[in-house]
């Protein structure tokens, strides 16, 4: 994989862009943004060149395969056009499942990949919980949240998808955080919901909520989701008869008790964390597992990995996150 576009030059974009840099110094990667400014100003390192119009870049770039990091209601006319010029598709979260059916028979129909980011999928200390509770019957209290104006300091939340109330700032979350809960938990069989504002934000949507879920093997949780808190917080506590395990939501805050000695001990999952100082306020976010899902697709492409979460995964997940805010609604 030599060529790659990038389709939207924000953060995420640069993100991915610096990242592919990274997983293989020789890779030309070409941006797209319909911003002019925005196209330019990253030319020269994470860029090597970039253009404003999509069809234009494809044609004259000529990729092999393409990202899509743009605002997620946008997501459902740009992957079907990548598709339809034979790429291989990277698609960050996308909030809402308009044309799922549609891409995924397109992507069969043109033989090509399509892969859904879940980053947290391929985070190593959430691969160790979900070793850990391995099916049993558990409790657990989850926590994730930050201010919505903390999340891009660079810019104002008006200006950013968090806005729009179908790709709000809880239903982000919910998106990032809900597919690994899943994953671990297993499926929901019922569900309760209460919601609210806690804030003086600008905003047509509840600021946050909390969740009682019951999945299919008995196992309990409460989940609260925010864009109120001032600290940048994702914890989690999990716990029956055989383990307790406690996770502040990054790699260096994982424990578990040892259930001979009663001691909590930590859990070390990595050698080394990278971290991207422009969220120097969330030490929450690392980078090594969005490396680690680039080199998946990439693996995916060549026969060689199997991804972890699918558009099929998703369009569940979603439906859920639906009938959330349809709870929601109702209080």
């Amino acid at each position: 994989m030599k060529k790659v576009l990038v389709v939207g030059m924000g953060s995420m974009g640069k993100r991915r862009a610096r990242l592919l840099k990274q997983i293989d110094p020789e890779m030309v990667v070409c941006g797209v943004d319909a911003n002019p400014q925005r196209a330019e100003e990253s030319l020269g390192r994470e860029f090597d060149v970039s253009y404003v119009d999509l069809e234009a870049g494809i044609r004259e770039f000529q990729p092999d395969a393409a990202i899509v990091s743009t605002s997620p209601a946008s997501h459902h006319r740009i992957i079907p056009t990548l598709l339809q010029h034979g790429l291989h598709v990277f698609t960050e979260l996308n909030l809402i499942s308009d044309g799922y059916e549609e891409m995924m028979a397109l992507a069969a129909e043109k033989n090509r990949k399509l892969f859904l980011s879940s980053t947290f999928l391929y985070r190593r200390d959430v691969q160790y919980i979900q070793q850990a509770v391995n099916g049993k019957k558990v409790n657990y209290h989850y926590h994730s949240g930050q201010f919505l104006p903390d999340w891009h300091p660079w810019e104002s939340y008006k200006n950013f998808f968090v806005s729009n109330a179908a790709t709000d700032g809880c239903r982000e979350i919910f998106a990032i955080d809900m597919p690994w809960i899943l994953s671990v938990m297993g499926p929901v069989k019922e569900i309760s919901v209460l919601c609210g504002n806690l804030t003086d934000l600008e905003i047509r949507y509840p600021d946050n909520y909390l969740l009682q879920m019951v999945h299919e093997n008995g196992t309990k949780g409460t989940i609260a989701v925010d864009i109120v808190s001032r600290k940048a917080v994702r914890s989690l506590e999990a716990y029956s008869q055989e383990l307790y395990l406690k996770w502040e939501g990054n790699p260096n805050e994982l424990y578990s008790c040892n259930l001979e000695t009663k001691a909590m001990e930590q859990i070390k999952t990595y050698d080394e964390v990278e971290r991207n100082q422009g969220y120097r306020n969330n030490q929450n976010i690392i980078e090594n597992a969005y490396e680690e899902e680039l080199r998946t697709f990439f693996g995916v492409i060549e026969g060689t990995a199997t991804p972890r979460y699918t558009f099929a995964d998703d369009k569940k997940t979603l439906a859920l996150i639906d009938q959330i805010e349809a709870q929601a609604r109702m209080v």
